[in-house]
């Protein structure tokens, strides 16, 4: 039996992505805790996130989870949701611009003014709802899922890695951003797993049974 704890800093989807969690594996034991005690316990750390990035690094700052995620991130197997994957690169544009993590290194950029697709329609900010994810490469969490499937995206900002290595996934918005990072113990998506029907699911279940090596 695998045991999840979701941090709570007051900004996340958290009963839906502790539903969706044993949705995916019903023998996991899911745990909503703010509390480090019951982080390091847990065997697998799902960090999620909604909202603005100020708000999320003042949360963290204020429950002293910086250095504890820091030390999560590099033990044990650790999912990163939407603005918990913007939250572990270095900076951010947004709130005209904020410390990060610091856990991957690169930035988080707005989306430009006047997108349009390829047919001249204009793409609205914030980029929302379904859209295709193409796999870089093979990884555990992948398994399953196939090339071009659907995932559910609500976000104004991208990942922007310094280390094209580190992108795990891209998706288009007219042109490719990175839609999921990947480095050791660490995967992040940009996309809500949570939402996305049963290729969020298949993801989840996978995320519960990856087994990284150190």
């Amino acid at each position: 039996m695998s045991t999840v704890a979701v941090i709570d800093y007051g900004m996340g989807n958290l009963h839906s992505i502790s539903k969706a969690l044993q949705h995916a594996d019903p023998k996991a034991r899911v745990e909503v805790t703010s509390d480090p005690g019951q982080m390091r316990a847990a065997e697998r750390i799902v960090f999620p996130g909604v909202g603005a990035i100020r708000d999320c690094m003042a949360a963290l700052h204020g429950l002293g989870l910086e250095p504890v995620l820091h030390e999560l991130a590099a033990a044990k197997p650790f999912l990163g949701i939407c603005l918990g994957m913007q939250a572990l690169l270095e900076d951010s544009e947004e709130n005209d611009g904020v410390a990060c993590l610091g856990l991957l290194p690169g930035r988080v950029k707005r989306f430009g003014d006047g997108l349009a697709d390829t047919e001249g329609r204009t793409l609205k900010i914030p980029h929302m709802g379904w859209n295709q994810v193409h796999p870089t490469g093979p990884h555990p969490l992948w398994e399953g899922i196939p090339q071009d499937s659907r995932f559910y995206f609500v976000h104004s900002y991208y990942a922007s890695p310094a280390n094209p290595a580190h992108v795990a996934a891209t998706a288009d918005y007219p042109t490719p951003f990175a839609a999921a990072l990947a480095r050791g113990k660490v995967f992040a998506v940009q996309f809500h797993p949570e939402k996305s029907q049963a290729a969020g699911l298949r993801l989840l279940a996978n995320f519960l049974h990856w087994n990284p090596g150190d």
